[in-house]
């Protein structure tokens, strides 16, 4: 299942991190000369944690001991990222091996600080040629400069999750290609009920569960960061537009205040009660992962997915889509670095294990064999989401030594601007680029 509560629990994992960072040594590739042939024991945590999706890692773990019945591995659940750092910064036995991480955004904390150990050694004595193995996307978002100190484990797809039921009451024929046609089947599919809804076609807001600035950006093809590592929010137009779009969004299907009041009535994003099960919303912006779950809610009407539509004058580039995922790394204290990167390398280059790991917690498997396996179990819900994953102009979110930190503060400014509290949106992203070049020279400062 995604975790993609992330960006909500970003803030206070990156300043866990941000202590965690004065109190590494960096120590990276290899330190420890453990023998790998030799009997060991490894500490892995995770944040997993409902009971199918931990079955699956103890599958998975499963098959590991059993192909080096040398190794055993201990994994521990539900690890927060809060939890990693302070096992990482008091050390010794309480500190975990090996980690997985659903925290894409504190890859740069995690590299630059020297928590994590940098995996390139251990790929390059492996002989695994990393390009050829994962997909470029996620291998941006799982190093920092030159640091692989995580690798993916399986792969997060973001698109759009439809009722199709309501799509024929209303006259609609196929999902929106692109944005002018969104909005205007969004509208259509807006039921209102006084100074409510019965429906919305989508909630727009921001604050809307999978719905964030980094998701709907990505159709406009942005880039964060230019060439001088400075922040780019405001140098290239696609920020300015994507935010005016969704402004535009908010306003035509009844404003910010009304929408948030309808919004205060959703059930948990996690539960049968999440507003597209019961109705209350028609389209979703969402992952891999919510056709199925509305299919286990017990549905009663029939689901479709699409990949998110795209600005009209990218129309030719629709089906791109926001790639995120889980990723997994070695602690650079680990005293078994070498056995560590038999269960990293195991679980995340092995077509088998992803494959399996995949069927099982309905993600996108993150190789490009385990992409393309007759064992995966694809259905044509699950197939858009693939089809995200492979297309060559979707993207992420780069790494940056402040890990998600620039991302909070674009968040933030997003929000005002659907509120309707930012009147020059050009001039509020040079004060965004100011503030968030002034918090990366922070984190960056040699230490």
């Amino acid at each position: 299942m995604p975790r993609n509560r992330r960006l909500a629990a970003a803030a206070g994992a990156l300043a866990a991190i941000s202590v965690l960072a004065t109190a590494c040594t960096g120590q990276s590739g290899g330190a420890a000369a453990d023998d790998p042939g030799k009997e060991a024991t490894l500490t892995f945590w995770h944040g997993w944690s409902a009971p199918s999706e931990v079955k699956a890692i103890e599958e998975n773990i499963a098959r590991f001991e059993k192909a080096h019945p040398h190794i055993k591995v201990k994994a521990t659940g539900n690890m927060t990222d809060d939890k990693v750092n302070q096992a990482l910064r008091a050390g010794g036995d309480k500190a975990p091996d090996v980690v997985a991480s659903f925290t894409t955004d504190s890859v740069g904390k995690f590299c630059s600080s020297g928590a994590f150990t940098d995996l390139n050694p251990f790929l390059q004595k492996s002989g695994i040629d990393k390009a050829k193995v994962f997909p470029k996307t996620l291998l941006e978002y799982t190093r920092f400069r030159d640091n692989q100190c995580t690798l993916p484990l399986l792969n997060d797809a973001y698109g759009l999750v439809y009722n199709k039921t309501a799509f024929a009451a209303a006259g609609i024929t196929e999902p929106p290609r692109t944005w002018s046609r969104f909005t205007e089947v969004a509208k259509k599919l807006t039921k209102p009920k006084g100074d409510s809804y019965e429906q919305v076609g989508l909630m727009p807001t921001f604050h809307g569960y999978e719905t964030t600035p980094m998701r709907l950006a990505a159709q406009w093809s942005p880039t964060y960061f230019g060439a001088d590592g400075k922040s780019n929010l405001a140098a290239d137009p696609a920020f300015a537009k994507m935010l005016t779009a969704q402004k535009d969004l908010v306003a035509a299907l009844g404003g910010y205040e009304k929408l948030e009041r309808f919004r205060a009535t959703f059930g948990d994003e996690w539960s049968a009660e999440h507003p597209f099960h019961t109705g209350q919303v028609a389209m979703q912006i969402d992952g891999e992962w919510r056709a199925p779950m509305a299919k286990a809610a017990g549905v009663g009407f029939e689901i479709g997915t699409a990949p998110l539509p795209v600005p009209d004058d990218q129309a030719a580039d629709y089906g791109k889509g926001y790639l995120s995922g889980t990723i997994m790394g070695i602690a650079s204290g680990s005293r078994k670095q070498n056995a560590a990167w038999e269960l990293v390398k195991y679980m995340t280059t092995d077509t088998e294990a992803v494959v399996a790991f995949a069927n099982s917690i309905h993600n996108v498997p993150s190789t490009l064999a385990a992409l393309e396996s007759p064992d995966l179990q694809v259905t044509p819900e699950f197939k858009t989401f693939l089809d995200i994953a492979r297309h060559p102009r979707s993207s992420t979110t780069p790494a940056q030594a402040d890990g998600g930190t620039y991302q909070l503060t674009f968040t933030d400014f997003a929000y005002a601007v659907e509120k309707g509290d930012v009147a020059d949106i050009p001039a509020g992203l040079a004060r965004t680029d100011q503030q968030i070049d002034t918090d990366i020279a922070k984190a960056d400062r040699p230490r």
